[in-house]
């Protein structure tokens, strides 16, 4: 099922905030198909009654992946600390009404995670999460989906969304050409990885725009 417009969203995301109980709603895609700016503008939207809790704040550190060889492909599934995401997803399901959650959240002008960055309050009636391997079904990975009241992938025009990709490599300081290097080998191969989750997803969204 695909949804035609954002108010749409709205409103069915707004269902899933009724007062008296916590939801997760997790909001999956490849990379650059505009998660971060779908769930921002529900929490905005919103108004005080969710919270956006970014599953690449759970990327390891740089220092991290040079240690175990693999910041050469950063944004690999085994490039997060997937366990410690399931954690968090399963603190948050059930808060305790007197303590404060804060989760991390990533820096792109550090390329760094930083913790201790968002704080999700216990009244807060509905998290909105989001990230490329919400739906991925390998390792640690399986944990994310059953701790998700609801997940919608989001699809948008693949050369659209490549476009805006290299944009935001090169805005964060990549040289251009480096950037479409990096999108072409790196982030393609996991957009592949992405798709393969798209049918456990309760909801495929494809903007237009």
């Amino acid at each position: 099922m695909s949804v035609p417009g954002p108010d749409h969203l709205i409103e069915r995301a707004r269902r899933l905030a009724a007062p008296g109980h916590r939801r997760i709603l997790g909001i999956a895609g490849a990379p650059g198909a505009g998660k971060s700016t779908l769930a921002e503008g529900l929490v905005e939207a919103l108004d005080g009654l969710a919270v956006l809790v970014p599953m690449d704040g759970f990327h390891l550190a740089q220092r991290e992946l040079n240690r175990l060889g693999r910041a050469g492909r950063k944004g690999a599934p085994d490039t997060f600390d997937a366990a410690g995401y399931a954690a968090l997803l399963t603190r948050l399901r059930d808060p305790d009404p007197t303590v404060t959650v804060y989760a991390p959240a990533f820096d792109r002008a550090l390329e760094e995670p930083v913790a201790g960055s968002v704080p999700v309050a216990p009244g807060v009636p509905l998290v909105v999460t989001e990230g490329n391997y919400l739906l991925h079904d390998e390792g640690e990975w399986a944990r994310v989906r059953p701790l998700l009241d609801e997940t919608w992938f989001l699809e948008p025009d693949r050369e659209a969304r490549v476009r805006r990709l290299i944009d935001r490599h090169v805005r964060y300081g990549k040289e251009r050409s480096f950037a479409e290097r990096w999108v072409r080998d790196s982030d393609e191969a996991n957009a592949r990885l992405v798709e393969r989750g798209r049918h456990r997803a309760d909801l495929v969204v494809e903007p237009t725009t």
